[in-house]
């Protein structure tokens, strides 16, 4: 826990400074498409560091991962055999890809819209989205309520708690870390076995 909570404070003093907004949202756009770290991380130190800007800092993350699932979309419905293919094995999910195909057909926008709230791996929606032709406009959509509610209820709480909840983060961060690890695996783990 030690290099994790190097890497937080690094993340916390890097956050306040000029690249800190297109980091965030380069890290938004590449998860929902094919980087395993989610934005969640880089969102919460900024809030947290300047909760005044928390919102505008939501809104970013929101419109740039849409952009990535967009882009994740368009991997899955031209690129699929040549480069989809290879994030579905990164993540192992190739017994689940049929699985999720069928999830799709029979929820379309639901199937998206609980990729994109909760710790689901949504970069595997957004590929499959693309392989199984689902309609865009319902894709995108669905991507952009459920990304939204996900980084603005974030930048809800740190804005409404903000220094208390910096204080809460610093003392608990061992205890966060690894609730947090175990919610980003039980995302795969609810792809993988139960799909």
């Amino acid at each position: 826990m030690v290099w994790l909570r190097k890497t937080y404070d690094w993340i916390l003093h890097w956050s306040t400074t000029k690249y800190a907004l297109p980091a965030l949202a380069i890290l938004s756009f590449a998860e929902s498409s094919f980087f395993p770290v989610p934005p969640d991380v880089l969102l919460i130190a900024m809030a947290v560091a300047v909760p005044l800007k928390a919102f505008r800092y939501a809104a970013v993350c929101s419109v740039a991962s849409v952009l990535g699932g967009m882009f994740g979309y368009l991997l899955g419905y031209q690129f699929m055999d040549l480069v989809g293919i290879h994030i579905v094995e990164f993540y192992h999910l190739q017994a689940q890809w049929d699985k999720i195909g069928g999830w799709y057909e029979e929820y379309n926008a639901w199937a998206v819209g609980a990729a994109g709230f909760t710790p689901l791996p949504y970069k595997v929606f957004t590929l499959a989205a693309g392989a199984f032709k689902i309609n865009f406009p319902i894709f995108v959509l669905a991507s952009l309520v459920s990304r939204s509610a996900r980084f603005f209820i974030v930048a809800g709480l740190i804005y409404k708690f903000g220094a208390p909840i910096k204080v809460f983060i610093e003392k608990y961060f061992n205890i966060l870390s690894i609730v947090f690890m175990v919610l980003l695996i039980a995302g795969f783990f609810l792809i993988k076995y139960i799909f």
